[in-house]
């Protein structure tokens, strides 16, 4: 389908604007609903990485072997990300939605009461499904609830449950557990997402299914321009990021040489940074895509160099990193809208792809950065970081209107 094609299918799936304009309350409360799934989502993926030693402890297992919690959900989240449309294609999406929460609530109860490996792994897995699920559904979903101008808004809602969960989840989850014992944290997370789904069910509308995903499909996006060239990309920019941003503790511990109450703080300005780059994002969005992408990966760019070249001075690393924090902040939402875009008539799938293309670059920009570490040093991780967020920028400003769809 051309990319004409596909902008006139976007007009026929989403509201008009004026049946928007007149459910307004409602299709908001439902985008927020969204949010907290997305909050209570990322907290339980977070969570074993605070509570790590103490669940290792507890089921008398090694921290490595604990440690392949977090591994399973990232790789079924892989695996489902593309699968699930095609799997669900002929159910409500509304009712969809509630399942990946309805996931999330058993993930949390089976981790809680685990008594072996295999049981938190099952737990983590199911996390997977939802995870993958709903990130490949998010977008499709904003498109449907919002008129399409206020598409990139409605992103910028969603994943200020990203940014939330990314300051809270790790600090808070360690507190409980410290409190009250590791298995409390996933029982709160637990109830969190019960009344998510609660929200869910009173908020969201009913949304028959529309497109046709399946594998032609997803053989039929990447033969599209426009979903090439942001899959490259989210490869570029993510794994550029996770290259660099994986090793900035043992940056800032071996070069500006911080404590660990200072690197917590600095790091706590990251994700304050993100959470606000996240609402700048959506709200820029509106006026330039290439603007927000562009950017955001020249930002990060120039943190990563700052750090390599003047780290060693305190202010610098504590600016760049918090810099750096707010310039990643801006680009998921953009990166989201761009797969919407250019092809809102099989968003789902798309969505799918670019899930998909993330968790690519997420291990492959881990472990190319932990090569290098290993190698050179952390500075280095950021020569990476800064090359791969520099050609990345190359890439979208040199997009032309076809590969990077304005709404439509």
């Amino acid at each position: 389908m051309t990319d004409s094609l596909a902008a006139t299918a976007a007009q026929e799936a989403a509201p008009p604007d004026n049946e928007a304009a007149e459910r307004t309350d409602a299709l908001w409360a439902a985008v927020v609903s969204l949010s907290l799934g997305v909050f209570g989502l990322v907290t339980a993926e977070f969570l074993p990485a605070s509570l790590l030693t103490r669940i290792a402890q507890d089921l008398g297992i090694s921290d490595g072997a604990a440690g392949q919690a977090v591994t399973a959900t990232a790789v079924v989240g892989a695996i489902a990300a593309p699968t699930i449309a095609i799997v669900t294609k002929s159910i409500d999406r509304r009712i969809v939605m509630w399942t990946f929460t309805l996931l999330l609530i058993v993930s949390n109860v089976l981790a809680a009461t685990a008594s072996g490996l295999t049981t938190l792994l099952i737990a983590r897995v199911i996390l997977g499904v939802a995870l993958g699920g709903f990130w490949s559904m998010a977008g499709a979903m904003a498109m449907r609830l919002v008129p399409a101008k206020l598409m990139p808004r409605a992103m910028s809602i969603v994943f200020t449950g990203v940014s939330v969960a990314t300051v809270c989840a790790a600090p808070v989850g360690a507190y409980i557990g410290e409190l009250w014992g590791w298995r409390a944290a996933f029982g709160l997370a637990g109830v969190v997402a019960a009344v998510t789904l609660v929200v869910q069910m009173l908020t969201i509308p009913k949304l028959p299914p529309i497109g046709s995903p399946g594998l032609a499909a997803l053989a039929g996006l990447l033969g599209r321009p426009s979903v090439r060239m942001a899959i490259a990309a989210t490869l570029l920019i993510a794994s550029g990021h996770f290259a660099g941003f994986t090793y900035v503790r043992p940056f800032l511990e071996q070069v500006p040489v911080f404590d660990v109450e200072t690197i917590s703080l600095v790091l706590l300005a990251f994700g304050v940074g993100g959470f606000f780059g996240n609402l700048a994002g959506g709200f820029l969005i509106e006026r330039s895509l290439k603007a927000n992408i562009g950017i955001g990966a020249l930002a990060i760019a120039g943190a990563a160099l700052a750090l390599v070249v003047y780290g060693s001075t305190d202010w610098v690393s504590a600016a760049a990193v918090s810099a750096w924090g707010f310039a990643f902040g801006m680009l998921p939402v953009g990166l989201q809208t761009w797969m919407v875009r250019a092809a809102p008539d099989e968003a789902e799938s798309a969505g799918g792809l670019l899930v998909t293309a993330f968790q690519v670059a997420i291990a492959g920009g881990a472990i190319f950065g932990g090569l290098i570490v290993d190698g050179f040093g952390a500075p280095a991780a950021f020569v990476y970081a800064g090359a791969g967020m520099f050609l990345g920028a190359l890439l979208v400003f040199s997009a032309g209107g076809r590969a990077l769809p304005r709404a439509v």
